[in-house]
């Protein structure tokens, strides 16, 4: 069709310059000028087209939305093409405001508030709800940089990291007792979409649940020492006990010292979330700790004979709480003792590479279903409930680790299959090495 259109004009080009030199031509041969006449049709032409070009000009600069002047041959065209092209772009443009004004009509209406950031951190567009939430201002806020107008810590790390996997809870900042959750997300080049939601509710039961844990934890503390206190008492006692109350006694002592491992896990967890930031750091020799939690995991493994191997051939200290990480990584070993058959391996391994520290717990055990590794680190989930039983597992030692390495700016990966056994890496950021 190009084609086509290129051949037409070109046969109305040429059409044209047949019939102005044409009569050049003639009047040329009547007075013996030929070559004068043809210079003179030429240049007639010549200044037609630049007077047709002066129009078109004119026409685009100062009347582009008029109908286009009247004329004929190509240039009438080249002026009924564009004027085609213009009202077509028009009604397209039309169309697009339509539909931008319904989605920011939309998205005005949400309860939520939406912002538009640029590729260099500055503000775009916001919704009222952003003003009511974050305290943005029309226009005096658009095209300032986000981080200047919320400025605390945790959000200006957020935001400027760029990792938006996980949303991040924070007070307002127009209000301490307003919880906001903020969600970022990235489109176009560069550009970021920031989804604010008032999680003030959500917050507070979460809060009210972890003081009841904590509260009920601490308060059930005392009287169960008291009945293990007496219970040992009782089994120590010079006095003969009757047969009949000795299976139960032990019974007794035994599920009372698993009540109070499950209370002072309870604790320990709620002790951990109070708090984002470990408070009292040290260097940690991590290898002299791993030599201890091996031999205290061979202890336990008792007559099951399972082979615990140390690898730990780096010295390099960890920054952090030496309490909290002693009880992360022999959470994970002892983990791995009691749920590896009997005889099975247990491989411990303590690394350092240009990514950071890195500590593994490898063992060929039963193995965990994919379905389940996503959850293993919620607070009493089980895989197998009569596997904990038999144990006496909590459910609460991944949530520990979880919480554990999340205060020392760690991750917890887990590589398990049925059958094929689990591992758990610790990893830890290099700038937590000493």
């Amino acid at each position: 069709m190009g084609a086509s259109v290129r051949t037409n004009w070109l046969g109305g080009v040429i059409y044209r310059l047949f019939w102005i030199l044409l009569p050049c031509l003639i009047a040329g041969f009547i007075f013996g000028q030929i070559a004068w006449a043809l210079v003179a049709g030429l240049s007639a032409y010549l200044v037609w087209n630049l007077r047709q070009m002066l129009r078109f000009h004119q026409w685009l600069t100062t009347q582009p939305n008029e109908p286009p002047p009247e004329t004929s041959g190509v240039w009438g065209n080249i002026f009924d093409s564009i004027h085609h092209l213009q009202r077509r772009n028009n009604r397209m443009r039309t169309r697009l405001q339509l539909v931008i004004d319904r989605i920011q009509a939309s998205t005005a209406a949400l309860s939520d508030a939406v912002v538009m950031i640029d590729s260099k951190g500055k503000l775009e567009w916001w919704n009222h709800a952003a003003e009511r939430m974050l305290g943005l201002r029309a226009p005096d806020d658009s095209g300032q940089y986000v981080t200047n107008l919320i400025r605390d810590p945790r959000f200006v790390d957020f935001f400027e990291t760029g990792n938006y996997r996980d949303p991040l809870d924070i007070p307002s900042p127009i209000d301490v007792s307003t919880w906001l959750q903020y969600t970022v997300t990235h489109y176009g080049e560069g550009e970021r979409l920031m989804v604010v939601r008032d999680v003030t509710r959500l917050h507070n039961l979460e809060q009210m649940r972890k003081d009841f844990v904590a509260n009920v934890s601490h308060e059930l503390r005392t009287p169960l020492t008291v009945v293990v206190g007496y219970l040992e008492t009782m089994q120590d006692s010079e006095e003969p006990i009757n047969p009949r109350w000795k299976r139960p006694l032990h019974q007794m002592q035994q599920q009372a010292s698993r009540m109070q491992s499950l209370l002072n896990d309870l604790l320990m967890l709620a002790r951990l979330e109070t708090g984002d930031e470990v408070t009292e750091e040290t260097a940690v020799d991590i290898d002299l700790m791993l030599i201890g939690i091996r031999r205290d995991a061979q202890a336990l493994s008792g007559e099951r004979n399972h082979q615990i191997t140390l690898d730990a051939a780096s010295k390099t200290r960890l920054r952090g709480s030496e309490m909290e990480l002693r009880s992360a990584f022999s959470n994970l070993v002892f983990n791995a003792v009691k749920y590896t058959p009997d005889n099975g391996e247990i491989h411990i391994r303590w690394w350092q590479d240009d990514k950071g520290a890195h500590l593994s717990v490898a063992d060929n055990g039963t193995g965990i279903a994919a379905q389940h590794i996503h959850r293993l680190t919620e607070r009493f989930y089980r895989v197998d409930s009569s596997r904990s039983t038999n144990t006496g597992g909590t459910g609460l030692g991944l949530a520990i680790v979880k919480h554990v390495l999340l205060r020392h700016q760690g991750k917890l990966d887990i590589v398990s299959a049925p059958d094929k056994g689990s591992t758990f890496i610790c990893h830890f950021p290099a700038a937590r090495l000493v």
